[in-house]
């Protein structure tokens, strides 16, 4: 005869699952406290944009790295970015604006995971909307696509009173990620919050060629928008951790390219990679 003991009942384990559901409830009303106490001492209403990307970032490694068991990690940063997401908004009220035109529902699947129903979305076709309109704004997020451009929209993040990039999502990569579109999130963050693990440049170059995109590819990713003269481009260049700006120039040089000018339009968080067979998410370096 088997000595195991026998599994608890049903009924047990539903009533353990409702007491953890009604202190995950306590819980988040428990933050929404904290929150209000936040907002008296630092007046974040009153005090421009409430992003912080350093913050978030490391809160989300430290998801990536505690999350066990068969909770999706997808559904869990989704929890923990609508609830951060959430309570920025009520600290300081924001809108999202994002650009459409790279395939509305890929945006918005990608809005929603991020940032949940309760911040308002604001559609746009094009990117060069959106960056107007979080340059306008006192605290608003924008959304474009990491990818597929269609102009060098990233030259009006050049200078100091320009908005900057701040993240790029998806944090958790995947080849089945449920809200995969990459994207740039742009916003005017407080100095001290910005994370610089990837910065990112703007870049005019003359002389652009096959041989230049792949010499710079082989450091850092880029896109790239013909401009000008036959042969001259814009560069939107990520460059990680381990490699500089002036490495990229030096490559673009040796490869014949002539760099015009080069300006910080951003900086975001390294990046997790989960694998096809569910391996644990390492850094992706970019």
């Amino acid at each position: 005869m088997s000595n195991s003991p026998s599994p608890p009942p049903l009924a047990e384990l539903r009533a353990e699952i409702d007491r953890i559901d009604e202190e995950m409830h306590r819980l988040l009303m428990q933050r929404g406290e904290i929150i209000g106490r936040l907002i008296s001492v630092k007046r974040t209403e009153e005090s421009g944009s409430a992003f912080r990307p350093a913050r978030e970032a490391d809160m989300m490694r430290r998801l990536v790295e505690r999350h066990r068991g068969i909770l999706p990690l997808d559904t869990a940063e989704s929890i923990l970015r609508v609830i951060i997401a959430t309570f920025t908004f009520v600290q300081a009220p924001f809108r999202v604006h994002a650009d459409l035109s790279a395939g509305e529902a890929a945006m918005r699947d990608t809005e929603r995971f991020h940032f949940g129903f309760t911040v308002p979305l604001v559609p746009h076709m094009g990117a060069a909307g959106v960056v107007a309109e979080v340059g306008k704004s006192k605290g608003d997020l924008g959304l474009v696509s990491a990818t597929t451009p269609t102009s060098a929209w990233w030259s009006a993040l050049e200078g100091d009173a320009a908005p900057k990039i701040i993240a790029r999502l998806p944090f958790v990569e995947r080849a089945d990620h449920p809200a995969g579109l990459p994207v740039f999130a742009i916003a005017r963050p407080h100095p001290d919050a910005i994370i610089r693990d990837v910065t990112i440049w703007s870049m005019k170059v003359s002389g652009w060629t096959g041989n230049a995109a792949r010499a710079a590819s082989a450091l850092a990713e880029l896109i790239a928008i013909p401009e000008g003269s036959f042969d001259g481009a814009a560069l939107l260049v990520s460059v990680p951790q381990g490699k500089t700006v002036d490495d990229i120039v030096a490559a673009l040089r040796g490869a014949g390219v002539s760099v015009r000018n080069q300006a910080l339009v951003g900086s975001h968080a390294t990046r997790y990679m989960v694998g096809a067979d569910g391996a644990r998410p390492v850094p992706t370096g970019r």
